[in-house]
């Protein structure tokens, strides 16, 4: 009787020690769930995890065909949480709450002047998607491109420079509210240019022509590829 009770009183002891765990571990992991858009929730996968310098985080939409995108302004605070999407149009934040257990995040998702709720569920360890450095363009790559997006013809602006870091752009879309939208990753050989831009599922591959004014290419977004040209802007004249 001793050591049957012994035993139970061992089995409640860890079951009650594995409780803090996922209270300590707060909402790192990898999270499963969908942003409840009336009449089509919105399925999304989160990871969040706790570095060096602080949480970090990413954000995948399978539907459209966007994956890694950068979370920041992560904060945990009682059992709640914040992150924001990085960079994207009308500043996109998730505000939730951990269950008792950790199992699940539940919320409000803002973007502008809309609240929607989310619930999310925790299905394992987290895989943060982290953005890469891209090397340094060629001189020729640099500055602003204009040009419009055949089909829809979407105005877009593009911009591209090097810093102490490699590359960076960022894309702009004048028709549809004019923000930034972070370019993940840039890759030039040569001639030849190619941008991968998460947070939209898009990608975009083209050549610089030889006067080095001129981008020939093709963007591609949800399976579909539109023929995609951007003359560079003119540098306006420097005063004396």
């Amino acid at each position: 009787m001793t050591t049957a009770m012994n035993r139970i009183g061992i089995a409640a002891l860890c079951m009650a020690g594995a409780l803090p765990v996922c209270a300590q571990d707060g909402p790192r992991g990898h999270w499963s769930g969908a942003v409840e858009v009336p009449g089509h929730p919105m399925a999304m996968e989160v990871d969040l995890d706790k570095a060096a310098n602080g949480w970090i985080g990413s954000v995948s939409i399978p539907e459209q065909n966007a994956s890694g995108i950068p979370l920041d302004g992560i904060t945990v605070t009682s059992g709640k949480c914040t992150f924001h999407i990085k960079g994207a149009p009308g500043d996109p934040t998730f505000t939730g709450t951990l269950s008792a257990d950790g199992k699940t995040m539940a919320g409000d998702f803002a973007q502008g002047p809309g609240t929607i709720p989310f619930k999310f569920t925790r299905t394992g360890d987290p895989k943060v998607q982290e953005a890469k450095a891209s090397p340094a363009l060629a001189k020729e790559f640099l500055g602003t491109w204009e040009g419009t997006l055949e089909g829809p013809n979407l105005r877009l602006v593009l911009k591209m420079s090097n810093d102490a870091g490699g590359a960076k752009a960022v894309l702009i879309s004048v028709d549809q509210g004019g923000s930034e939208i972070p370019v993940s990753a840039i890759d030039q050989k040569g001639s030849k240019l190619t941008l991968v831009v998460n947070m939209v599922g898009g990608r975009y591959e083209a050549e610089i022509d030889k006067a080095g004014s001129e981008l020939n290419g093709t963007w591609t977004q949800g399976g579909n590829g539109l023929p995609l040209k951007l003359k560079k802007a003119a540098t306006p004249d420097k005063k004396a």
